[in-house]
């Protein structure tokens, strides 16, 4: 796996409070691996801690940003950034909440892939510890 050089903005739609992934570890064609640090900017923060459904989400970013990689190595970098209907297919999070300033690394790797469909596995872990393990749908809009 690899890093290619290109930014987070330009493979995801999210801006502002709602992108939540500050750096690309490693990226191809079928898996993601992801940086990201908790902010009191984050949604479901209540002041100390953010609840952890937020690493739904996270999940749902990841797999955007190697999807986001394959759409531009076919259409190009100023092709349209459509997004993904996400559902949730199994979740397994073992914590409730994530602290203020906790560093969350988030693997997402495409399982199964037809045309606009996607299965996607994805893991969390904080430190050494795994902290979810997500299987999300996706669906891309026409």
């Amino acid at each position: 796996m690899n890093r290619p050089d290109i930014s987070i903005e330009e493979l995801l739609p999210h801006r502002d409070r709602m992108l939540l992934i500050d750096e690309i570890i490693e990226l191809d064609d079928e898996k993601a691996v992801t940086g990201a640090t908790v902010t009191d900017q984050w949604p479901f923060f209540d002041g100390e801690v953010v609840n952890s459904l937020v690493i739904i989400e996270l999940i749902a970013q990841t797999s955007g940003i190697s999807n986001g990689w394959v759409r531009i190595k076919e259409k190009g970098k100023n092709s349209e950034k459509k997004g993904w209907l996400v559902g949730i297919k199994q979740a397994q999070i073992f914590i409730d909440t994530v602290p203020l300033n906790t560093r969350i690394i988030t693997l997402s790797e495409n399982k199964f892939k037809y045309e606009d469909y996607r299965e996607v596995l994805g893991i969390a872990r904080i430190g050494p510890d795994i902290v979810a393990k997500i299987i999300l749908q996706l669906i891309q809009e026409h």
